[in-house]
C-alpha cells in the first residue's frame, strides 16, 4: 500500500497522484510539486489515503513543499500574463491567417514554457506563429491542437443530469463512443439526448459499458423463445441492469406480458436473426450519431497527429 494525495494544478483539469510524504496536508491547501517537467503548483483536492501498489504509478512523484505566500502570488501572476498572451496570440493569429481558434494558454509555474491551446477544422501549419511567439516572450512555446471534448473540458459545465461534466471531474482519456454503447444500454437514439455539451455522444456511456456487456452476457437475446413458470413464450425487451427480461405469452388471441428474473428462464430456440424494427424517426437519428461517430474519429486522428511544437 502506498500513501497518496490527489493534485488538480488546473480547474477544471484531471487529478493526478502525489507522494505526500510526511507533509501534514488538508484540501484546498496549495501545494509545490514534482514533475516531469519541473516544479509545479497544485491545489490538494483528496486528501491522503492508502492505495493498492497496483493502482500507482511506480514513477510517483513527491510534494515538495506546502505553497508560501510568494508561491500564490507568483500563480496569480501568472493568470494575468496568460489573460495578456490571449489578446497576443489572436493578434497572431490573424496577421499570419491561419484558420484556428485559441481556446486556452497556460503558463508553466516557472515560466520556462507557455502553451497555446486551439481548435481547427484540419491540421495548421503553425511554425511561423511558434517562431514569432518564441521572439516575443523569449521563452519555449508550444502550440497544441485539441479536440471539441478538450476544448469544453476546459469551459467545464454542468451536464444534463446536474452534475459537473465528467470530463472535468474524473475522467482522464477521451475513448471513442459508439452507437453501439447506446443501444445496448437502451439509450434513446436521438442524438440531442445523448449528446454532451461539445457536440459529442456522452462520454459517460463508454464509462458505463463495461458493466452492461458483463450484464447482456447473462441475458436470452431480444427474440428468443424461453420456458417459464408460466409456460413458453417470447423475450420482447430486457432489463440490462435488472438483469431481467419481459416475455410475451400468446393463447387463444389473447396476448400477455411478463417480467422474470433472467436466471428463472430457459431458452428453448434462440432467434434466428436480429429483431429490431426501426421507423423513419429513429433511421434519421442513427444517421445523425453515425456523422458525430464520424467527427470523433477525425478528433481523435487530429489529436494524434497534432501533438505541438515548442521552440
Amino acid at each position: 500500500m502506498k500513501n497518496i494525495v490527489g493534485i488538480r494544478f488546473r480547474k477544471p483539469g484531471k487529478v493526478y497522484f502525489f507522494d505526500p510524504g510526511y507533509i501534514r496536508l488538508n484540501p484546498k491547501d496549495k501545494v509545490i510539486v514534482e514533475t516531469s517537467l519541473g516544479e509545479d503548483i497544485g491545489e490538494v483536492v483528496i486528501s491522503k489515503r492508502e492505495l493498492p501498489d497496483e493502482k500507482v504509478s511506480k514513477d510517483l512523484k513527491r510534494i515538495i513543499r506546502l505553497a508560501s505566500s510568494k508561491d500564490i502570488k507568483r500563480q496569480e501572476d501568472n493568470k494575468q500574463k496568460e489573460k495578456k498572451a490571449m489578446e497576443v496570440c489572436k493578434e497572431q493569429i490573424k496577421k499570419h491567417k491561419l484558420e484556428m481558434n485559441l481556446v486556452d494558454v497556460e503558463y508553466k509555474f516557472d515560466g520556462s514554457k507557455i502553451i497555446f491551446y486551439f481548435t481547427a477544422d484540419g491540421r495548421v501549419d503553425f511554425r511561423e506563429l511558434v517562431k514569432d511567439l518564441a521572439a516575443i516572450y523569449k521563452t519555449r512555446i508550444e502550440l497544441r491542437q485539441i479536440g471539441v471534448r478538450d476544448e469544453v473540458r476546459k469551459i467545464g459545465g454542468n451536464g444534463v443530469c446536474g452534475r459537473e461534466l465528467c470530463c472535468c471531474s474524473f475522467l482522464n482519456n477521451f475513448d471513442i463512443v459508439s452507437i453501439k454503447m447506446a443501444k445496448e444500454q437502451s439509450a434513446s437514439l436521438n442524438p440531442s439526448k445523448i449528446s454532451g455539451n461539445c457536440g459529442r455522444l456522452m462520454c459517460c456511456l463508454k464509462y458505463e459499458q463495461g458493466v452492461y456487456e458483463e450484464k447482456i452476457k447473462k441475458l436470452p437475446k431480444v427474440g428468443s423463445i424461453v420456458k417459464t413458470e408460466d409456460g413458453e413464450g417470447t423475450i420482447v425487451s430486457e432489463e440490462v441492469l435488472k438483469e431481467r427480461v419481459k416475455v410475451q405469452f400468446k393463447k387463444d388471441d389473447v396476448t400477455t406480458y411478463k417480467s422474470y428474473d433472467a436466471k428463472d428462464v430457459k431458452v428453448i430456440k434462440a432467434p434466428t436473426s436480429k429483431v429490431e424494427e426501426e421507423n423513419s424517426e429513429e433511421i434519421e437519428n442513427i444517421k445523425e450519431l453515425k456523422k458525430l461517430e464520424a467527427l470523433e474519429k477525425q478528433d481523435k486522428k487530429t489529436r494524434e497527429q497534432n501533438q505541438g511544437e515548442d521552440y
